[in-house]
């Protein structure tokens, strides 16, 4: 009779031996490890690690190239907190490179980024496993934000302020209030006018059309007499009447005629003056004597004389 190899305990074993190598695996599966690719270590100490946490991510170039697998720390140290961070085995890190903690995101969190110095690749000056490296750190974006913008918005404030204060003694100056005083009788005034506008152009406006109205059939009633009248014939006339006065004048102007030797006969013309001087004379002899001249008596003639 053949012995069974696979007994009860066996079987108990084997699958005790597998739930361990699967607990092992999902654990560090949940760290973020790769039990199936070979890392090598390295340390990093820091002063401050602003919250860095186990199975941090560790980037290369913006590349996830490992994780934070452990953090320790001696407070009787300056830098009281050590790191050590595992990345790929296939990467190699020359002497010169430096492990910075920078910020994850802008959530706050913390993450390594290796920066890698370029310019030492020779091969015996490749950091080993578990060595210690030069460690940095970084301000972020919050902390280049706070540098950049807390100057600014300090001065923002204090121009505010200043603001504030100018405002307030501009508030509390009696120009203000008198200019706000001088605006509202302005609007009042405005308003009064405006008043006065509107009635103008309620009760005045329509007169003053009704009379534009009248006025423009008066001139069409104007222009229709103007059609009316004979314009050839008073035309006709006033060229007779221009003619007349013509002739006249050309007989006044004739040396030969009655008018003509009147105007242009000096010889008549100094008689006549010289007869006026006479008239003259004698009017003022007989106002100097007028007894020369008349004789009346009230008691009759005297016969001596």
């Amino acid at each position: 009779m053949k012995k069974k190899i696979l007994t009860k305990e066996v079987k108990v074993g084997i699958m005790a031996i597998v739930a361990i190598f699967l607990l092992y695996f999902t654990l560090n599966f949940l760290k973020g490890k790769n039990i199936f690719h070979p890392v090598n270590y390295y340390y990093a100490s820091y002063e401050d690690i602003g919250g860095l946490i186990p199975s941090a991510p560790v980037y290369i170039k913006g590349y996830k190239v490992g994780q934070v697998d452990e953090i320790t720390y001696d407070f009787s140290k300056k830098e009281t907190f050590t790191a050590l961070i595992s990345i790929s085995k296939d990467i190699e890190l020359p002497h010169g490179t430096i492990i910075n903690l920078i910020d994850d995101g802008l959530l706050g969190g913390k993450a390594i980024e290796i920066m890698v110095n370029q310019t030492n690749t020779a091969a015996n000056n490749i950091h080993k496993s578990y060595d210690t490296l030069p460690s940095s750190v970084s301000e972020g974006l919050l902390g280049q934000l706070q540098q950049s913008l807390l100057p600014k918005i300090n001065q923002a404030i204090n121009n505010i302020d200043s603001i504030l204060g100018l405002a307030i003694n501009l508030l509390e100056d009696e120009s203000l209030s008198n200019s706000l005083k001088s605006i509202d009788r302005l609007t009042a005034d405005l308003a009064h006018s405006s008043s006065q506008l509107k009635t103008f152009m309620q009760r005045d406006v329509p007169n003053i059309l009704t009379n534009v109205d009248s006025l423009s059939a008066d001139l069409g009633q104007f222009g229709s007499n103007l059609k009316e009248i004979d314009l050839q014939a008073t035309v006709a006339n006033i060229d007779k009447t221009i003619g007349s006065l013509n002739r006249m004048t050309e007989k006044m102007n004739d040396p030969n005629g009655t008018i003509g030797l009147l105007l242009n006969d000096n010889k008549l013309y100094d008689n006549l003056n010289n007869t006026a001087n006479s008239a003259e004379k004698l009017l003022i002899d007989l106002k100097e004597n007028p007894k020369k001249y008349v004789h009346f008596s009230l008691f009759g003639k005297d016969k001596k004389k």
